[in-house]
């Protein structure tokens, strides 16, 4: 995950005085000591994930319906009908593996950001291999989620290809501490992966702006597809996105998570997903380690009681890249 940083420095002890942060420390440190684990099901089940963001008043992408058995999946033409596009997801899958996204239809052919056609008998199939377990933690038996498309904002224009991006902030105690936007590719399929091959560009935590773009742990300047300058992108409504992100923390009960955030044309930030267990080439993406940020959120002691938006004010004061 670090080969360009472990290129430049020789051992891992440089790495760790630089704050990086491995997996196994994240696991041991993090995650098992602040995220209990009997709460993992609302977070690895999209569908859990987004009643407790209705029950907290959290935006989220209007769900369209849900596919739970066999013989219902016959139904899908019902659902999505009066739905110019929509997005099949897997309620349990990671990765975006499973995920499809139709852009359009004319009730015939069913067309993905790619241009490829699918027929409905396309995506019966696919959802048939999502109740099956195929996409899911485990091989689990699965639910299919069908949502409503997000509206994407004309400022990314550019910055990504043929998907929507989204903004990954890790949250710690309630506090942001890091964030990235992940930018689809055609090498990620139109997904916002990193391991697929989209991109990640590191954002300043203070103004939502660039700082640094990686792809395949690479610097990168300038969107492999499009050619947009990937030092140009802002993301607006930044302390907004910033807020409900942290509200995740009250919302979910989890001290270490990770928040995936759209922005919506007309509805602004809304929570995609939420992850217990989130990655760590966020750190590549933006040059710094979270160990330092998560250390110092620790020296604030154990009775903190800050509202959302205070806490929020402290990373973006605390953890400001730019001067």
């Amino acid at each position: 995950m670090f080969k360009n940083l472990l290129e430049k420095y020789a051992s891992p002890f440089a790495l760790r005085r630089m704050g990086i942060m491995g997996m196994n420390k994240r696991n041991i440190s993090y995650i098992s000591r602040y995220n209990p684990r009997r709460l993992y099901p609302l977070v690895d089940n999209k569908l859990k994930t987004k009643q407790i963001a209705l029950d907290a008043g959290v935006t989220v992408p209007e769900l369209v319906g849900v596919i739970e058995f066999q013989h219902q999946v016959s139904h899908l033409w019902d659902l999505v009908k009066d739905w110019p596009g929509f997005c099949i997801k897997p309620a349990k899958g990671s990765g975006g593996k499973g995920i499809v996204v139709i852009e359009r239809h004319d009730r015939t052919n069913f067309v993905k950001p790619s241009g490829k056609v699918e027929t409905i008998g396309d995506l019966e199939r696919h959802i048939s291999n999502i109740l099956a377990g195929l996409f899911s933690l485990g091989g689990k038996p699965d639910v299919a989620l069908i949502e409503a498309l997000i509206n994407f904002d004309d400022v990314f224009e550019g910055f990504s290809y043929e998907g929507v991006p989204d903004t990954r902030v890790i949250v710690f105690k309630g506090f942001p501490v890091m964030a990235m936007m992940r930018l689809s590719t055609d090498a990620s399929d139109g997904k916002a992966n990193l391991h697929q091959g989209a991109v990640g560009v590191g954002l300043d935590i203070n103004t939502g702006r660039a700082i640094r773009a990686v792809q395949f742990n690479l610097p990168v300047r300038y969107h492999p597809d499009t050619g947009r300058d990937l030092l140009e992108l802002k993301v607006p409504y930044w302390e907004e996105l910033l807020n409900l992100s942290s509200s995740c923390y009250e919302m979910s009960g989890l001290g270490y998570i990770g928040t995936d955030m759209v922005l919506d044309k007309r509805k602004g930030p809304m929570l995609l997903e939420l992850n217990a267990r989130p990655g760590l080439a966020i750190q590549t993406a933006n040059a710094a380690g979270l160990v330092p940020r998560l250390k110092k959120i620790e020296k604030l002691g154990k009775k903190v009681t800050m509202s959302p938006e205070e806490r929020v004010a402290f990373s973006r004061r605390e953890f400001a890249t730019e001067a």
